[in-house]
């Protein structure tokens, strides 16, 4: 039997043009599919061959006020596995972006972010 993985998952963002751009920025991702969708939105799929995040927007989506941690079924953040951790650091500040919670513990280093779509983002290392 295949071990199973995780295919893609989705976000509601408010220009999935913009933060497309920024993940083929930060971590070399292509967009593998855009176009129209559910409530007369829009959805890029951005990713590599096997996994993608989907970015959605309706239009004019909610901004969000409520805390994930604080939510039953709030999504906290995502982790992504990058190589060279201080490159891809340095093209996240470059964008504009703070960089926190630093930390070195096995099996990695890793820090934090948020986007301008209050997504946190996990960076981490294993080299």
């Amino acid at each position: 039997m295949t071990e199973a993985f995780l295919e893609h998952v989705n976000f509601t963002v408010s220009d999935p043009a913009k933060t497309a751009q920024h993940l083929h920025d930060w971590f070399g991702w292509h967009i593998r599919w855009q176009g129209p969708s559910i409530y007369d939105g829009v959805t890029y799929h951005v990713g590599g061959s096997k996994s993608y995040v989907a970015l959605y927007s309706p239009g004019t989506p909610n901004k969000g006020s409520e805390s994930s941690y604080q939510t039953r079924g709030g999504m906290n953040h995502i982790a992504v596995v990058v190589d060279d951790l201080d490159a891809t650091e340095q093209k996240i500040k470059e964008s504009g972006y703070q960089t926190g919670n630093h930390a070195d513990y096995e099996p990695g280093r890793r820090f934090y972010f948020r986007d301008e779509n209050n997504i946190e983002f996990e960076v981490v290392s294993y080299t």
